[in-house]
């Protein structure tokens, strides 16, 4: 009798010792998951990337270690991002980190009022409707502010730096984007006034147009070129530099993505960085805090990047000057 209760006694034990890793398990709290959304494609985007997982270690956060991220990329398909976004919304994720351009976030917010979205804008966050102000931006949303579209009045004195005798410039901006065009033809006209530039005024929202675009301008043959900084012209700026090498036309682009790709010249927010404070805002709401109260983040890193191999093909010298204050030049 005495063995039988022995038996039992340990059968109990083994079953209790089994049952603790279980019990200790389930009191362990569930790992986050938030989803990442972009209108392009994950080519191209190592370094930003990069920037955006620094931000969140930052906060506090290492993906598959303490945090699991959803990944939506809508491949340059401006169309499929509404129903990405809503993926993300059905699988309850606990934040939307949105990027890839404005409407990238705009497609975040129709979907949720209540998931927090951080994002990245590369024109007015204000003007596109998605927060109230910059300091107390309401509602779900908070983000980076880069100022790809303020900062174009700089990229057109540069390349006039860069092409002192030029006369006519033409300017390339996409009809999709029309908060964005409307602003970029309003910036550019106003300070081609002030360099005695003549602008030209070409759109296109498909890889057709693009060409088409390059054609009249083989034909009217502008001094320069300035390109809009928009999501669908960094997704097609390979085809972008090509023509503009074909055509010799010297060109300034907002992100240094163009001149890595063969670009004369850029100037703009970097955006590894604005993809840190993404990743940093993110922790910071997983940890508590509320995007109503997180300001959006203006940028202060500014990158110029000039390409002399670019430069020597269409015989431009460049001033020393601007070669001394260039953030990379690209031999």
């Amino acid at each position: 009798m005495l063995d039988v209760r022995r038996r039992e006694f340990i059968a109990l034990l083994g079953g209790a010792a089994a049952a603790w890793p279980r019990a200790a398990r389930a009191q362990q709290p569930a790992m986050p998951v938030i989803g990442f959304l972009n209108s392009q494609s994950p080519e191209g985007y190592a370094e930003p990337m990069r920037g955006f997982r620094q931000g969140l270690k930052e906060a506090g956060y290492i993906e598959g270690e303490n945090l699991a991220i959803e990944y939506r990329w809508a491949n340059n398909e401006m169309g499929r991002l509404p129903a990405l976004a809503v993926e993300l919304v059905r699988r309850r994720v606990a934040v939307i980190a949105t990027t890839g351009g404005a409407s990238t976030a705009l497609a975040a917010k129709a979907a949720t009022t209540t998931i927090p979205i951080v994002f990245t804008a590369g024109d007015d966050p204000v003007r596109r409707g998605l927060v109230a102000s910059l300091a107390r931006p309401g509602g779900n949303l908070t983000g980076v502010s880069f100022l790809v579209v303020e900062l174009l009045a700089k990229r057109l004195e540069l390349l006039r730096e860069l092409v002192p005798g030029a006369a006519r410039a033409a300017v390339l901006v996409n009809p999709a984007e029309t908060v964005n065009t409307e602003i970029t033809l309003r910036d550019v006209e106003a300070a081609a006034r002030g360099f005695g530039l003549q602008v030209q005024v070409l759109k296109a929202d498909t890889s057709d147009e693009i060409n088409a675009a390059f054609e009249s301008m083989g034909r009217e043959r502008p001094d320069v070129l300035f390109v809009a900084a928009t999501a669908f012209f960094v997704a097609r700026r390979i085809q972008l530099v090509q023509l503009a090498a074909f055509y010799r036309l010297p060109a300034a682009y907002p992100l240094r993505d163009f001149t890595e790709a063969g670009g004369l010249i850029s100037y703009g927010s970097s955006i590894t960085d604005a993809y840190r404070h993404v990743g940093v805002y993110t922790g910071r709401i997983l940890k508590g805090a509320k995007p109503e109260d997180l300001p959006v983040v203006q940028s202060s890193k500014f990158e110029l990047v000039v390409n002399r191999q670019t430069a020597k093909m269409l015989g431009l010298d460049i001033p020393a000057t601007l070669l001394a204050t260039a953030d990379q030049v690209i031999e």
